[in-house]
């Protein structure tokens, strides 16, 4: 379960005094009071076009980021005020996420379970069976600055389930990837909402919202537009269809 109470973000600013016109901490507002929830057994996702405030949002979920205001809530913990307690119960890929390029697959996998006390026999089965789904198993040796950025993805993602985290956080998880490693992703994540996980899916695969989620927030220049069941968006839209729709909110 996760729960965002008036969370907002300001970035200040600061330029060289020879630029006589900019005032010294002058503010951007990148997220300005958000408010939602996402529960589990339900995929949450998180859509808007770029700079609007989405991956500034899940940073802020996942403690990468302080906010300026507002709380996050991950299962019942502030993330602010226990931020280890509560990053244990988190799974957050981004499509920036670095990898150590001189590790194997397999090293680079074992060394992240073992940040979270993941015991050998739960590593091999979790690792036996992300591989088996996403079709890893000839990459286990291989050396991951010799992959391709593909297949980085899928290391990344493994990386991100490993410790079999209670909240999956998955910003733009199918940037790069082909129309069948898509596939496995988007079966993936079917398979965790089954098993009753929280789950936020950020992309801007439209296709993959329509197929995917069960509660969607619209987000454009740091406000939510909407929030709420993607049946109930359907069921309100004014569009004929569900992008005319995004539009419209967008741009209103």
């Amino acid at each position: 379960m996760i729960i965002v109470k008036d969370l907002s973000k300001k970035f200040y600013l600061t330029k060289k005094k020879s630029i006589p016109f900019f005032k010294k901490k002058e503010s951007i507002t990148a997220v300005d009071s958000v408010n939602f929830e996402c529960k589990p057994g339900r995929i949450f996702g998180l859509i808007g076009p770029n700079g609007a405030g989405k991956t500034t949002i899940l940073r802020m979920l996942v403690g990468m980021l302080k906010p300026t205001s507002g709380s996050v809530s991950i299962c019942n913990i502030d993330i602010n005020k226990k931020p280890e307690e509560a990053k244990r119960k988190i799974g957050f890929m981004s499509m920036n996420t670095g990898l150590y390029e001189r590790l194997t697959t397999d090293e680079l996998i074992k060394y992240f379970a073992d940040l979270y006390d993941v015991n050998n026999t739960d590593f091999n089965e979790r690792k036996n069976n992300l591989f088996n789904k996403l079709d890893m198993h000839h990459m286990n040796d291989r050396i991951i600055g010799k992959l391709s950025t593909g297949m980085q993805q899928k290391v990344s993602i493994v990386r991100t389930l490993i410790h079999n985290p209670d909240v999956i956080i998955f910003d733009e998880a199918t940037t790069g990837l082909d129309i069948t490693s898509s596939q496995e992703i988007v079966k993936l994540l079917q398979e965790f909402k089954e098993q009753g996980k929280t789950i936020i899916f950020s992309t801007h695969r439209i296709n993959e919202v329509k197929k995917l989620c069960d509660d969607i927030g619209i987000i454009d220049k740091g406000i939510l537009k909407y929030t709420g069941s993607y049946q109930n968006f359907i069921d309100k839209m004014k569009e004929k269809t569900f992008e005319d729709e995004l539009i419209r909110l967008i741009t209103d």
